[in-house]
This record gives structure tokens, sequence and C-alpha cells, in this order.
């Protein structure tokens, strides 16, 4: 009974209401509408091309659309630290690169997009709001990347000079409250100036970058060294929010909520300059990076002050609580809601999912995870993002390939009421296999080089978005999650509980066990949904091996959970999929606790989402 006072303790946690949910689409410019397929290793822009604002048309966004999701993440398009040079704007020095277009995640101003994704880049600003506004006439609501952790070491804004990092601060102290930066000092590791970067064996570089000569300055990873590795963000510079970070995580010093800016940090107030410029000019919200190694009282200002500006402004949080960096010494993930952010991703759920292929978990190891209060309902939920491996890699998840996203999707998606994320590529069972830059061969599609993603542009179709060079299985696949995604917008899943069944199907020898296993629940993981307003229930089943199929299980659903759904005293439940293959049953509601459902064959890798009525 603990267990279920402690589940229903959970579920009642307040949260967004259902009108606030976003399903976000998230795709990279660069990968997105590039069809160019040389695919040169390291190769250049010329030579394999790039994806633009304007490839990311009005069918791509109807498509988009139509899936189901209500935003898109325009990943990476600030402006960053770039090999590529244009007219008033040089390359930089590839010593400062990871890869020859350079991450998206060391930008050098913020107030600018990368002129890669232009047709004509003088007029880069132009065509990005001309995307802005064509997601606004599909329904589609935009988000952007916030990288308030670290900028590229070439920082310099041109659009906007007065708020340059790093413009006017003391670079013979580590640290000061109104530095943008921290300061290496000559006792630091690494042997002292000039600042000695870990690329000297490489084509082109010099292992010097001629600005950090006579000093130099912390890395975007807190690394306090005048020599940092080549593991390490060395091509990044670490920003300070007015606290040495060397003295631990207490951050209570600075100031409120509700301080002035003329008594901020200076780097809070640039900061806030930034979130204001992109709002004015249409941004509906914002992925914040890394922010776990921010100060909390900084949040609670900038996300307030951005929410005063429009009051429904979007913000997600990239975090991880196992991170030393972390400011905070509870559950950052926690204190990120408390200090406003709408969702935050939800790494621990991926892992044990990951886990199951790579490092011998069982779906039982996700009921742990479901009684994590009122951050279970604020969990951007995903099964692939840029610094994820591939589902369909075939190095990871098993090896099993693309159809490995149907059981993994179908739990994630459905398990809360927060916001449900898809990768582009994902849904077509886009494997990033083989080396393509910087990256190497690390089962990621590369965000570092010129590329374009092989199975995703049979779907692009040379910017007809129609998928007609696509196999039969990946049009089945795209039309699966699409189905998927749908159903995730009913009462249900939307504003709807949670309650776990995998608890009370352990001891079940008939709840999907394998002939050497000694309990159930390896493979096999379930859990109901209801909107207590509507009635409306379901049950998520998924099957999550690879290579056996699911055929005569039973599942049991416990007297608590049919007193949760308001149907103890029923006589009967009918039970009809929505996704899967098609099946109805009825059942006597009291056999149900002991002698359970039977439940449909579920093949190898899938999933059913079953109304309940």
């Amino acid at each position: 009974m603990k267990f279920v006072a402690s589940l229903l303790l959970c579920l009642t946690a307040s949260v967004m209401n259902a009108a606030e949910r976003p399903v976000i689409y998230q795709l990279l410019p660069r990968l997105f509408g590039n069809t160019n397929e040389t695919r040169k290793v390291n190769g250049t822009l010329a030579e394999n091309g790039c994806g633009k604002f304007r490839d990311i048309n009005d069918a791509a966004l109807h498509s988009i659309k139509e899936m189901g999701f209500t935003h898109v993440w325009l990943t990476g398009v600030l402006e960053q630290a770039s090999g590529t040079t244009y007219p008033g704007r040089p390359a930089d020095a590839p010593d400062i690169l990871k890869g020859i277009a350079g991450s998206p995640y060391a930008i050098k101003d913020y107030f600018d997009v990368c002129p890669d994704y232009a047709v004509d880049p003088a007029k880069r600003l132009d065509e990005f709001k001309s995307l802005l506004t064509r997601c606004r006439t599909q329904g589609l609501k935009v988000i952007i990347d916030f990288v308030p952790n670290h900028v590229a070491r070439s920082y310099d804004s041109d659009v906007k000079p007065e708020h340059s990092f790093g413009k006017g601060d003391d670079t013979a102290t580590f640290f000061s409250r109104d530095n943008h930066f921290y300061y290496l000092r000559s006792s630091d590791a690494g042997g002292g100036p000039p600042l000695k970067l870990p690329t000297a064996d490489l084509p082109g570089c010099t292992g010097h970058f001629a600005p950090e000569t006579t000093f130099g300055r912390v890395t975007g990873n807190n690394v306090i060294s005048w020599s940092p590795s080549i593991n390490d963000w060395y091509e990044t510079v670490k920003l300070n929010y007015g606290h040495d970070f060397t003295t631990g995580r207490h951050t209570s010093h600075l100031p409120g909520p509700d301080a002035a800016p003329a008594d901020v940090p200076k780097t809070w107030r640039t900061m806030d300059a930034i979130l204001a410029y992109w709002q004015d000019m249409g941004v509906d919200g914002f992925r914040a990076d890394m922010a776990h190694m921010i100060p909390m009282e900084f949040w609670r200002w900038s996300i307030k002050r951005a929410r005063d500006r429009k009051p429904g402004v979007f913000f997600s949080a990239e975090a991880y609580d196992n991170d030393p960096a972390k400011l905070t010494d509870g559950h950052v993930l926690d204190d990120l809601i408390k200090a406003g952010f709408d969702a935050v991703y939800d790494d621990p759920v991926y892992d044990v999912l990951e886990g199951l292929y790579d490092s011998g978990k069982w779906a039982n190891d996700l009921d742990a995870l479901t009684f994590t209060g009122d951050r279970f309902h604020h969990s951007l939920r995903y099964a692939e993002n840029h610094d994820e491996v591939r589902i369909a890699s075939p190095k990871e998840w098993g090896g099993l390939g693309m159809n490995v996203g149907r059981p993994v999707s179908a739990v994630l998606f459905g398990m809360g009421r927060g916001p449900l994320m898809l990768y582009s590529g994902q849904e077509v069972g886009e494997p990033a296999a083989g080396r393509e830059g910087f990256g190497g061969d690390d089962a990621r599609t590369t965000i570092f080089d010129y590329w374009s993603m092989p199975e995703f542009t049979k779907w692009t179709n040379n910017g007809k978005y129609d998928g007609a060079k696509l196999s039969d299985d990946q049009k089945a696949l795209r039309a699966w999650y699409a189905k998927l995604i749908h159903l995730m917008h009913e009462p249900a899943f939307t504003s709807g509980e949670f309650y776990g069944l995998n608890h009370a199907n352990n001891d079940n020898p008939d709840y999907g066990r394998l002939d050497n296993e000694t309990a159930s629940g390896h493979w096999l993981y379930s859990y109901l949904r209801q909107d207590k307003t509507t009635g409306q229930a379901f049950l998520v089943v998924a099957n999550f091996n690879g290579t056996h199929a699911i055929e005569n299980a039973k599942l049991r659903l416990p007297e608590n959970a049919l007193e949760w759904l308001g149907k103890k005293d029923t006589a009967s439940l009918s039970f009809t999929t929505r996704l899967g293959p098609q099946w109805t049953a009825n059942s006597n509601a009291a056999a149900l606790p002991d002698q359970g459902i039977a439940l449909p064959t579920i093949s190898l890798l899938n999933a059913v989402v079953v109304e309940v009525k």
C-alpha cells in the first residue's frame, strides 16, 4: 500500500495545462535541407553543400505540422565560429574550431544568425525572419538555442558591439563580479602564457590563438589551464555570472528575481538583452544548453523578465544532475523547474531505455523514475537528439535498427504531460553510419561538419518533402510516428495521470517472461494513463525485445488500478487498440487482478496503445 500511496501522491502534482504542452520537432538547418549527396569526409561547404533557411519551406513545415508537432527547434541558428569565409567576415582560426563548419555551441555573435544558412549572407537576418513568418503561417512555434555557459573564443558581436562579451573586463584577475570571463593566472596549470591549444598537430593549426598570447581564459567546461586537452571544450570560454565557481555551489549571495538590472552582474544584463532581442523578433521559446552550470538565481531573474515581456515564452533545460559542475546541492532538475523552467531533459529515463540494449537494464528499472514528484510531468522526453546516438545506428541500441524507436518512443512519449521531442531523421531511420568529419564514426549525425543525411534526403526529395524516395518500411515507420504523436494530443496524455503496471506483474509468469528468467518485466513495460475530467483512459504496452514477439501474455490490473480508473465496481472493461494491430477484447473486471487480460501478440520492437472503456 505504501507503493500505491507514493504513486498517487506523485500523480497529483500540479503541472502545465494541456494547451501549453509542446510537441517539438528538432532540426539543424545545415542538415535538414541539404540534399547534396557528396558527403566527403571533412568536406567544405562548396563540396558537401549546406541547408538554407529557404529550404525549410512551406511544404516541409506543413508536413511537420501534419505529423502533429506544435514547435520546431531550429538548432544551431546563432552565428558560430566557422572555417568558412564571407565578405566582411573572415574564417576563424582552425585552432579554435571543431570541424570545418564549426560547433553550433561555439557562438560568435549572439545577435546574429549563421551566414551559411542564407542564400544572400548579407541578408541572413531577413531570411531568418522570413522563416519565422513561414512557421507562424503553418501554426508552428519556434524555439532556438540559448547557450548561457560559454561562447566561442573569437566572440565579437558586430550587430550589437556594445554587448560584446569581454569588453571592459579586467584580464589581470581570475574572478571579478562584473567580468564576463574568468582569466587564467600565471600560476595556473599548463605552464603559463601563451594559451596552448591541443591542436598543434592538426592540419593548418599552430596550437595557439593570437588574442590569448598574454592572457588566457577558462574553457567552457571549467578547465583552469593554459594547456587544455583535446577532450575539453577548448574552443569555448566560460561565462561568469558573478560567482566564483572554484569556491563551491553556494550562490545565495547573488541577486534575487526582482533585482533591478543595475544591481545584477554584467553578464546577467547581457544575457537579458539577448533574450529580449530574439523575443522581439518573434522567437517563442529557448532551449538552454547545460543549464545546470548556471546559478539558479540567474534563471529566476532572467526567466521572470522574459515572461514579463511575453507571458507564454517557453524554456526547456538541458541539464544533468550527475555533473559535478552543477551549481546547486539539490537535485538540479527539480531546482531548475522551481527557477521557472517549463521542462527539463529526461536523461535518466533515456539512459534506462538505452541501457536495455547496451548495459543489461530491465524495463522494471523505469519504475523508480516514476516517483519524481513535480519533475515527472515537467520532463522533456526524447529518444534522440543531436548529442545522443542514433537509434538506427548499427553500433548502438543493440544494432537492431530503426524499429527500436517504436517501443522506446511509445513508452517515453506516453509517460507524462511534459513536452515531447523528435530529432529529424529519427522518423525515417537515419543511422549516422560511418565517419563524417570531426566527430568520427560516433553513431551521431555530425553537428560540426558540412554534411547531409543519406536516409533523410529520401524524404526531402529535392525540396518536395514528400518521402517519395523512402522505402516502404521507412514510410511505415514515419506513419507510425505520426499516429503516435497524434494520440499524444488526446486528453489522457495531455492532462491525465500515470499508473505503472510492471510492479503488479513482476511475479506474473505470463507477463512476457523468457524461459531463463525468474521474474517478469525485462523486456515488457506497461502503464495506464487517465484523464480524470473526461474519464478517457489508455493502456500502453511495449515490447523492447529485438528477437522475440510477446505471445500469449497476460496483464494483471490490480484492484488499486481499477479503483484509480474508477472502475472497481464495473462489471466489465473493453479494450480497443488505437495504435498497433487491430484488437478488441472484453474482460470481467473482477478477474483482472488475478487472471489478468490476455494481450494481443506484440511483435518484436513494437508497442500497442489501447483505449480502455
